[in-house]
């Protein structure tokens, strides 16, 4: 940063280096989380802040690696404040690297002003409770787990698991909702704050190049921390990056929709620096704080009485070995308020987007939906689709057993609403935006291929009103 060249205590020489940390001594005063300069013996400056302070004592994580750094050729600058970034609107259409520096060529945005990356907290009594849905174009989402402006609501994937291109559709078409047969607003859609670490060179392009085809770059801020790029910058990029969420939301009052892939790597950052400064592993070796770490993050959201803008989280995190007990998804999901979970075998039947729907949750769905915001009928259909693809699950288990020709007719007529729930309703293009109507008219198709009598979720005015039974 270009201000970091200012003032504070300067100490020549380290006691000790080991991967991404620094231990110096003889440091005076210092704070936890203080920012420090690294000044190497060709005199470049590396950032980076303390991790944890003794008597005379620091303990300094170096965001860019301490490859080439010396003992007693380096000297270590204080600087008496906690990380900053500047922020501003300009930072919009802009990419960045984990710790906001521009990458895409362009200058320094003019900041409006400097924020601390940790956040300012938030008072639970201005909290302002999340009631507007967002409609991100996908049936599995919009209907079955509505996402709530100002909900946090992750999405569990596994390894070779199309996140990617999940994560481009709903940021291309995420647009904040409104009733079925209301017209569109001219001001509906979100600014995007996207941040990936640890991603690979390919996917950070994939993105680059989604985004700007489609013209939805204008409107996004990307700050990506690669696969190559130094693992203790992981543990800055979504502060970052939420840092200028807070700023386009609470004091520029716009909607913003925040993008984190992959939570995991963030996580294994973490705990590769609690291994490096010996601390007591908790499950699987990560650290006993992970919890209140993540919570840091996934709780910088939501909206509040002082501001008409909103922040809404989509982290997105890879299940190692597709184990969603792991700490990492555990946790997370203690968190959040919901999940999206992405199926394997959806995947090998070639369906997109590969929304596993029973397992996946959206907890303030119901205060999102229904009249006046959606369509009446919304939660009774979402309800009668999940009550009728788990009945198909126990039918497919006995079909295995004894074999489908054997299944009575109304039983072979919920496998073939099964089959047509995957293939039609879940299934749908990674162009493919569909409204809210037109989701809602494809539930009605589906569940008209079940017997009236079958559909014990929904009113018998909405039978009448939509349903055509079909044989």
């Amino acid at each position: 940063m270009s201000d970091w060249m200012s003032g504070g205590q300067q100490i020549s020489g380290l006691s000790k280096v080991e991967g991404p940390i620094v231990v110096v001594e003889g440091t005076g005063v210092v704070a936890y989380d203080e920012v420090v300069e690294i000044i190497d013996q060709n005199g470049r400056i590396r950032p980076g802040r303390v991790l944890e302070v003794g008597e005379n004592l620091a303990v300094v994580e170096v965001f860019s690696g301490t490859a080439g750094l010396s003992i007693d050729g380096t000297r270590i600058r204080f600087l008496g404040r906690s990380f900053q970034i500047p922020v501003a609107q300009e930072m919009l259409g802009r990419i960045f690297n984990g710790i906001g520096e521009p990458i895409d060529g362009g200058p320094q945005p003019l900041a409006d002003r400097h924020a601390d990356i940790n956040g300012q907290p938030i008072n639970p009594t201005a909290r302002v409770y999340p009631r507007d849905y967002i409609q991100t174009g996908i049936s599995a989402i919009d209907l079955m787990n509505t996402l709530v402006m100002g909900q946090k609501l992750p999405i569990f994937s596994g390894s070779g698991l199309p996140q990617d291109q999940l994560a481009a559709q709903i940021v291309r078409q995420a647009r904040i909702g409104k009733a079925v047969g209301e017209k569109g607003r001219s001001d509906d859609q979100f600014a995007i704050v996207f941040a990936a670490m640890g991603v690979k060179n390919d996917v950070a392009a994939f993105f680059r190049k989604s985004l700007t085809e489609s013209g939805a770059l204008t409107r996004v801020a990307m700050f990506l921390n690669l696969a190559d790029d130094p693992a203790v910058e992981r543990l800055v990029t979504p502060r970052v990056a939420l840092t200028l969420a807070e700023y386009l939301a609470f004091d520029c009052g716009q909607h913003v929709l925040v993008v984190m892939m992959d939570m995991t790597n963030y996580c294994e950052a973490l705990r590769q620096i609690s291994n490096i400064r010996g601390e007591v592993p908790s499950r699987k070796g990560y650290p006993g704080y992970m919890y209140s770490d993540l919570a840091s993050l996934y709780e910088r959201t939501g909206r509040i009485k002082t501001s008409t803008g909103s922040i809404t989280q989509l982290p997105i995190l890879t299940m190692p070995n597709d184990d969603i007990t792991h700490p990492v998804p555990d946790l997370t999901g203690y968190i959040t308020e919901g999940q999206i979970v992405l199926s394997r075998s959806l995947t090998q039947q070639d369906v997109y987007p590969p929304i596993a729907v029973l397992p996946s949750l959206s907890r303030l769905m119901k205060d999102g939906i229904g009249r006046g915001k959606t369509r009446d009928d919304h939660s009774r259909v979402s309800m009668q689709l999940y009550a009728a693809y788990a009945r198909v699950q126990d039918i497919r288990s006995l079909a295995s057993v004894i074999g489908e020709e054997e299944l009575s007719t109304v039983d072979q007529r919920y496998l073939a609403f099964g089959r047509a729930f995957e293939t039609e309703f879940i299934q749908q293009d990674a162009g493919e935006n569909r409204d809210l109507e037109t989701t809602l008219s494809l539930a009605w198709q589906l569940l008209s291929l079940l017997p009236r009598t079958e559909l014990t979720r929904v009113t018998e005015a909405d039978i009448n009103r939509y349903y055509q039974e079909k044989r």
